[in-house]
């Protein structure tokens, strides 16, 4: 992993999605690892947030799990280093510490708030990376209508809008991540 070649990946803790984002939760895990990024994540044992932990461990790479002390009993086993905080609002901050892009998986509203968090920093200039949304099978086409709107009402600038991309193919989020 090169110095500061680290994607934090933010996606579901739910068991009860549809199969088919995990599956793009391992394929754009795989590809950010063959790309040389160390993958910086929720860190627990639920969700995709396992399905992303397992697929850094089956490509060898480096993975950084970032957990309130509350969670302590879904830790994933095979973290290569856990980082703890004591609220989910530090946990957020810590997520982003030295990464060169943020990624969203489809994911709920921990997700969405991590997502548009991110967004935000961005825009005010206190994130450099990437910030990133998978649109995988549509998922975030609410969200792309809901900014465009918020452009048409003057409530974002085009500039900013701009700041935050939605790649719906592997391919495509690869292009991206190079």
């Amino acid at each position: 992993m090169a110095e500061g070649r680290k994607i934090v990946i933010y996606c579901s803790a739910s068991n009860d999605i549809d199969p088919e984002f995990n599956q793009a939760a391992r394929e754009a895990t795989r590809a950010a690892c063959s790309l040389g990024y160390g993958i910086v994540s929720g860190g627990t044992v639920k969700g995709t947030m396992k399905v992303v932990a397992d697929e850094v461990v089956a490509c060898g790479g480096h993975h950084i799990g970032v957990l309130p002390r509350f969670m302590a009993d879904v830790v994933y086993p095979s973290l290569d280093e856990t980082l703890w905080t004591e609220t989910m609002a530090e946990r957020k901050d810590r997520m982003l510490e030295g990464t060169s892009a943020a990624l969203a998986l489809p994911g709920g509203i921990g997700t969405l708030d991590e997502l548009i968090s991110t967004m935000t920093l961005a825009k005010l200039g206190k994130y450099s990376g990437k910030v990133i949304a998978f649109n995988v099978n549509g998922f975030f086409k609410p969200l792309i209508d809901l900014l465009d709107h918020y452009v048409a009402t003057g409530m974002l600038d085009n500039a900013s809008r701009q700041l935050i991309s939605f790649p719906s193919n592997v391919e495509e989020l690869s292009g991206l991540l190079k």
